[in-house]
């Protein structure tokens, strides 16, 4: 089992003949991702890395059944593309563009919610279920099939949080970066909520950032949980930022809510708190 993706989930792919997406795209099959079509207006009727190419997501659905799209296109694009793909029933969706403008992701916000769908990012390394399917930029080489579910808001720390849990035989279950931008196209608590329903996930890593409210929302949800699974949490940044840390939360708040709120928040949860990633293989030893 896993969440959000597997061996089942028909990948396509938006920009698939560029450079980037080409490379990415051809890692990505060759960790078993079942990737079924690509978009690319000026490719229509050819295949490109064997994978038939479309001039638009509502024909490559039509004729492929793709139910998952990963966006290789320029932040600009981010927003015409997920629009399109909604249109076509895409329900799942990956954009690891960095630098979206907000006011486009607040749109893409309101889209996303009015056709029930779930968008990973934007500036996320992606989605991942090891062995099975990926959806994004992760190394080809470090994650291992397991019970450890890993969401995080920092998308290098989640690299090591994965080799930790290699490092303690203990493998992923699922691997998400919910981006590392300001606005994040899903949040902790959800995630939260799919990890508990997975069986396969016997614990789960949780990496926070100073800024927002995602962490509190998240160790509120927690908190609710009558049989929680085991949730390590830990909160990377810096406190000396000044008054103006950019975040709507910590205007309001007048960067009132700090790290160590936000780790005590999560510990009256129930979660473990780390206080450095280096903890972290240490904590791992208690659920195995």
């Amino acid at each position: 089992m896993s969440i959000l993706v597997n061996k089942n989930t028909r990948v396509l792919i938006q920009g698939i003949t560029g450079l980037q997406a080409s490379f990415h795209t051809k890692r990505m099959m060759s960790m078993g991702t079942n990737v079924v079509a690509g978009v690319s207006t000026h490719s229509a009727g050819e295949y490109h890395l064997g994978v038939p190419i479309f001039s638009n997501v509502k024909e490559a659905v039509k004729q492929t059944k793709a139910n998952a799209s990963l966006l290789f296109v320029p932040a600009k694009s981010v927003k015409p593309a997920i629009e399109e793909a909604l249109q076509a029933g895409i329900k799942l969706i990956v954009s690891i563009a960095y630098g979206v403008p907000i006011l486009d992701v607040l749109e893409i916000h309101k889209m996303i919610k009015a056709h029930d769908a779930v968008l990973i990012g934007p500036n996320t390394p992606g989605i991942i279920t090891p062995s099975e399917a990926c959806l994004g930029v992760f190394p080809e080489n470090i994650h291992q099939k397991g019970h450890i579910g890993i969401v995080s808001r920092s998308s290098t720390l989640t690299y090591e949080a994965v080799l930790e849990t290699n490092r303690a035989g203990l493998g992923q279950s699922t691997v998400i970066g919910i981006g590392d931008d300001m606005i994040a196209g899903s949040h902790f608590d959800k995630v939260l909520e799919l990890f508990h329903q997975d069986i396969e996930t016997k614990a789960i890593i949780l990496i926070g950032a100073l800024g927002g409210a995602y962490e509190e929302k998240a160790a509120a949800y927690y908190g609710t949980i009558k049989n929680k699974k085991p949730l390590i949490a830990y909160i990377t940044g810096f406190e000396d930022f000044g008054d103006d840390m950019g975040y709507a939360s910590d205007i309001i708040t007048h960067g009132k809510v700090t790290i160590q709120d936000k780790k005590r928040i999560f510990k009256d949860a129930g979660a473990l708190v780390i206080d450095s990633i280096d903890d972290l293989h240490e904590t791992l030893k208690y659920i195995k």
